[in-house]
């Protein structure tokens, strides 16, 4: 991996770059971005209403199946993701607010925006501390310490992909320090309500209200609201891994990472994430998280200008020296599952951390 070194100096003047591009973003935002997600909003929901509509019609299973699966990604990727990291907030719409949005998957919005606004954007790739690194389950760098269990690795991340939503749900219960004994399961209370009301009211919705309402065709309605969902999983695991876990992403360990300051944190964001390139079409059905590095950069700052954004960050990685990576799915994809069968073995080739040149401890943290 390609070892970066900026000076104290030089990391300010990143920072205060990446600063200039926010303001300018968050100062042009207006009536065009909110016409987007409203669209989006108007899509997802004609592609779940058509697609409950064709289950009443056999012969059009596998395209009801398809239509809600687009509404479920829709939901989940570019409306749910996005208005929860409160990108609409300044809209002033209930219905797109951080605080009051519920999305279509068993993981309550209050415990995500906890485990994942928080605690991933704040610690992002901070071995120790960013629990995203492997979710509890899975070894994904190397200086994660090897055990016999990791063997299973490439098993592990098949389930979680299958799985994810629940997998997500479940991220916050940190089943490994319970097995560990760092954590108890009176730690946990607070917790189980949330979950069980929203797996509840998902399990409601999907496997018995809409499946009973298409009367005899309830098996094949039951079936393909957990196919689309399936889909979904999939779909969600694939992008989200490539986004944080290809070749040349970099880790940190907590002792590198103690004072940083704003310009270490967009640093940081930078080299710990990863970029897919693909179409219009792509972007919008990954949410944007496509641009995993400005999404990290600027979570708060609409999706939809991610595009335009990174033009302006990979002008600034070249001033600066600084990789900037990005590459097609499959390519991504394939160093993703090659780093899980990679991991899943003994062995630790060499530190692939990167160390960013410290600043004073005086300095403002992001």
């Amino acid at each position: 991996m390609h070892t970066i070194k900026l000076t104290p100096e030089q990391l300010e003047e990143f920072g205060a770059e990446m600063d200039t591009i926010r303001r300018r973003i968050v100062a042009d935002l207006g009536e065009a971005d909110a016409d987007y997600i409203r669209k989006i909003v108007k899509y997802q929901r004609g592609f779940e209403v058509a697609g409950r509509t064709m289950f009443y019609l056999p012969p059009l299973w596998p395209a009801a199946v398809a239509a809600l699966s687009v509404s479920k990604i829709l939901d989940n990727m570019e409306i749910g993701h996005n208005v929860m990291h409160g990108q609409y907030d300044w809209m002033g719409d209930p219905g797109l607010n951080s605080r009051m949005y519920e999305w279509d998957n068993v993981c309550p919005s209050d415990q995500w925006k906890y485990s994942h606004n928080y605690i991933h954007h704040t610690f992002t790739n901070i071995l120790g501390k960013d629990r995203d690194i492997g979710y509890g389950i899975l070894r994904m760098d190397e200086d994660q310490p090897w055990h016999p269990y990791y063997l299973g690795n490439p098993l592990y991340a098949f389930a979680l992909m299958v799985f994810f939503e629940w997998g997500v749900a479940l991220h916050d219960l940190e089943v490994e320090n319970l097995v560990a004994g760092r954590r108890t399961f009176a730690d946990n209370k607070p917790l189980h309500r949330g979950i069980m009301r929203k797996v509840k009211r998902q399990a409601l919705k999907d496997y018995l209200l809409f499946p009973a309402l298409t009367g005899p065709l309830f098996p094949l309605t039951f079936a393909g609201n957990a196919t689309a969902n399936l889909v979904r999983n999939i779909w969600a695991f694939n992008i989200i891994f490539c986004g944080h876990f290809p070749t040349g992403v970099a880790t940190f360990s907590i002792e590198e990472t103690e004072g940083e300051s704003r310009g270490q944190w967009y640093y940081r964001q930078l080299l710990g994430s990863a970029n897919i390139t693909g179409s219009r079409l792509f972007h919008v059905m990954s949410g944007n998280l496509s641009h995993q590095i400005e999404h990290h950069l600027f979570p708060d700052i609409p999706a939809r200008r991610y595009p335009e954004i990174a033009k302006d960050v990979r002008r600034i990685c070249e001033k600066y020296d600084l990789p900037y990576n990005t590459g097609p799915l499959h390519r991504q994809l394939g160093s993703v599952f090659g780093k899980i069968v990679k991991l899943a073995l003994p062995g630790r080739p060499g530190r692939k951390t990167a160390k960013p040149d410290r600043v004073p401890d005086s300095a403002v943290a992001a």
